[in-house]
């Protein structure tokens, strides 16, 4: 039985800051009812609630393994919210988000990482590395780190275009024994020399109680709306299988990089 309690605030936005007009998702700055500032992704935007889906999971694995992820939390969106809104790109998704969102606990003065700049020891980059590669995370190159530095410390954002298995569902038990090739794009692989051990470490931390508990955050009404004919709670259990099935075998996709990371040095 699982008995692990993880579960995440829910905050109401109040005032829309600024949009981050970075690639086409859209995200913004909002300010929450708690007094915080936070990073909005919205249901309503590119990939919908699948990105959502993705950024929940991936930052609460990051997490899970003692990695350092902003807070994530439920953002509820009011019906009113988006009608004052004078850019009609910005109303419309606005208006299009109505309800749950997901929010990033906002890290004001927070720079992006520079791997010409700061070099990462290479047992984070190993840390790191694993943690895209079981996501198969395509989103972490020199182009697009997604990474930020902040107070001298490294803090893993954008994890929404992970687990591209759920775009299609199909064959996704074949999917999840699949090494990640993309990691030779993986802006830390040629530091990440301790794949190893990282891997030992970390298929003990991720065990089956802990995946289902991240897993059981999803919202029901994302999951039902995420696309397929596939009844929420199949595919609730469809991200257990595919992440357990990924940890229990991975051995595949620490192979695919430690040869990737080989090629480069």
């Amino acid at each position: 039985m699982n008995d692990i309690k993880h579960q995440l605030r829910t905050v109401n936005v109040i005032r829309y800051v600024t949009p981050l007009r970075e690639g086409g998702s859209l995200p913004a700055i909002v300010e929450a009812d708690d007094g915080f500032m936070y990073v909005l992704k919205f249901r309503g935007a590119g990939q919908g609630v699948k990105a959502l889906i993705a950024e929940l999971i991936g930052g609460e694995i990051a997490r899970a393994l003692g990695l350092k992820v902003p807070e994530l939390v439920f953002s509820h969106l009011d019906e009113s919210f988006g009608r004052m809104e004078g850019d009609q790109e910005i109303q419309d998704l606005l208006r299009a988000s109505e309800g749950l969102n997901l929010g990033l606990h906002y890290l004001s003065g927070a720079i992006t990482y520079d791997p010409a700049v700061v070099t990462i020891d290479p047992l984070s980059a190993s840390q790191i590395v694993w943690l895209d590669c079981l996501l198969t995370n395509v989103d972490r190159t020199a182009r697009n780190t997604n990474m930020l530095m902040w107070h001298q410390e490294l803090w893993l954002i954008d994890h929404g275009a992970a687990l591209y298995f759920h775009h299609s569902w199909q064959n996704w038990e074949e999917q999840a024994l699949r090494p990640f090739i993309q990691v030779k794009d993986h802006v830390l692989l040629p530091q990440a020399s301790e794949l190893a051990a990282v891997d030992t470490a970390f298929s003990a931390i991720l065990t089956t109680d802990k995946v289902r508990a991240i897993i059981d955050l999803i919202p029901e009404n994302w999951l039902a709306a995420a696309g397929t004919d596939m009844p929420a709670k199949e595919r609730r259990e469809v991200y257990v299988q595919f992440l357990t099935s990924r940890i229990a075998h991975s051995e595949i996709f620490v192979k695919e990089a430690t040869h990737a990371r080989q090629s480069l040095i």
